[in-house]
């Protein structure tokens, strides 16, 4: 493999890198690959990151977390190479904890410094074979100040769950970081080691815009640093062709302890290749909204997108002023095992699952299916279970396939029958202090869930296909006797996007503008 990657002279570090990367994406099982949260990073988006730097210090002091093959570091050089001011000095330090990867990175990197040498520019680096979080966490505890080692940093990080009883997950808090992930971790970390005014670019899932795990890590960025750009790709299967990566993702700049900027400017496109790119410049109120305490970062694209945000974030309610709560299903099936009935039974209850709707309504029970329909009685189960009523249930998870994010249907006690149902884990079920809902106001506030407007607006701040309770807490809605109207007035959930759009279309245009909340 190695003697393949020989190259002229006239190869480019960045050419070099991204023939390692193509190799090893095809010598690497995909299924391990997914496991380590190794996503190598295709020399296009590389050179768009590398490009998103402003002015360089004349001596550069660059971290590569997560480094790979070095296609970042190898952008990074190319770009300051073509500099009419290049700086004096680039000195990098890559961490890879995977040898494989770590010795074809090696490569990278002497390609790295033969091409500053053509350019005048001083190159050093430095490869730590280490895991990255555990390698810093002791010197930024005992010497805080010590830690501030770089004015640069580029990252492409490992995506993957950090377990809570891990090393990293004790090393993060100690440092006093609370997330879930590695690649928020790393950023939080690699945010920490840069001097004031250092500058970050990286490219990570979008999931931390929104949810209530990423809390704590949007509230430590957004205090230590300034969101100054973010570039949105469709989806990661198009800006990482070689990998089976389904979450959108994005690139954003921080540049650390700087206050955060008038507008920060959005950007988009399909895919690396697409020259079509919308540009915007954006209030910074309307990305983070200066009351929102949970700090979703919304992101709109469009001068469309910004009038339907505007739209929705101006309703005039929230949940708690509907008298209204929502909440997220009880019974986690693994845990309830030995409960779960395949059919009814004369000593369970009704338990629905994504797989009972159909059509604006849950269908029950479903033969032949491999979802269990009923839930045993019992002293076990009873906390399990909500009392009949009419509930209006929404998808926690839907699938990349679904037109929408936000599904939701009404469960009609008329049609299931028993004093008592269960609602499984993936489920959330909007309710009133426990208890079902009024007919019209179900059907008001399922027409609102289920059209395309407040669709649109939730996928300006949630990158993925989880719909979580905290997400619908922070929507905004249309007050009570709006919803209420609007459900008497249609009668049933309409079987056709067109109409449900076309009624909650309706409602927005007659509403007067409220102030900004």
């Amino acid at each position: 493999m190695y003697a393949a990657l020989k190259e002229d002279e006239e190869t480019s570090a960045l050419a070099q890198a991204d023939m390692a990367r193509i190799m090893i994406s095809a010598k690497l099982d995909a299924d391990i690959r997914s496991k380590l949260g190794q996503f190598m990073t295709p020399a296009p988006v590389a050179t768009f990151m590398a490009k998103r730097f402003t002015t360089l210090p004349k001596v550069v002091r660059l971290l590569d977390a997560g480094a790979g093959v070095g296609t970042l570091t190898a952008a990074f050089v190319n770009e300051a190479c073509l500099l009419r001011t290049p700086p004096e000095e680039i000195n990098v330090t890559a961490f890879e904890v995977d040898k494989t990867l770590s010795d074809l990175l090696e490569m990278t990197l002497m390609a790295c410094e033969a091409q500053c040498q053509v350019s005048g520019i001083d190159f050093k680096y430095e490869i730590i074979r280490d895991d990255y979080i555990l390698h810093s966490a002791e010197p930024l505890i005992s010497q805080p100040s010590e830690g501030l080692k770089y004015n640069c940093a580029i990252l492409n990080p490992p995506y993957a769950k950090i377990n809570s009883k891990s090393n990293t997950r004790s090393a993060l808090r100690r440092i006093g970081i609370e997330t879930s992930n590695l690649y928020t971790a790393f950023v939080a970390f690699a945010l920490l080691q840069l001097e004031q005014k250092g500058q970050m670019v990286a490219i990570t899932p979008r999931s931390f815009c929104n949810g209530s795990y990423f809390e704590p890590f949007r509230h430590f960025m957004l205090e230590c640093s300034a969101l100054e750009s973010v570039h949105l790709y469709e989806s990661r299967r198009r800006a990482f062709s070689d990998d089976d990566v389904l979450q959108e993702n994005i690139i954003f700049k921080l540049v650390k302890s700087e206050p955060q900027p008038v507008t920060v400017r959005i950007t988009s496109n399909s895919c690396p290749q697409d020259i079509n790119m919308i540009v915007r410049d954006v209030p910074y109120g309307e990305v983070v909204h200066h009351d929102d305490s949970h700090s979703y970062i919304h992101l709109t694209v469009t001068e469309a997108g910004r009038d339907l945000a505007h739209k929705i974030i101006t309703l005039p309610c929230s949940l708690r002023d509907l008298g209204i709560n929502v909440s997220t299903g009880r019974v986690v099936d693994f845990r309830a095992k030995e409960h779960l009935r395949l059919n009814p039974d004369s000593d369970a209850v009704p338990l629905i699952y994504p797989c009972h709707f159909e059509q604006g309504y849950v269908s029950w029970p479903k033969k032949g299916g491999r979802k269990p329909n009923a839930l045993a009685s019992n002293a076990s189960t009873s906390d399990l279970m909500v009392p009949r009523g009419i509930y209006v249930l929404t998808k926690r998870f839907t699938s990349k396939e679904e037109k929408r994010r936000l599904v939701a249907v009404i469960f009609d006690p008329e049609s299931v029958p028993g004093e008592l149902i269960g609602f499984e884990n993936h489920l959330n079920y909007f309710h009133e202090n426990g208890h079902g809902l009024t007919p019209d106001l179900a059907l008001g506030l399922c027409l609102f869930l289920n059209s395309s407007a407040v669709d649109g607006y939730f996928r300006q701040f949630s990158g993925h296909t989880q719909v979580n309770a905290t997400d619908l807490r922070n929507l905004r809605y249309p007050d009570r006797a709006q919803l209420e109207r609007i459900g008497r007035g249609c009668g049933r959930v309409p079987t056709t996007q067109e109409a449900v759009d076309s009624i909650i279309e309706t409602l927005l245009a007659e509403m007067k503008p409220q102030k900004s909340v």
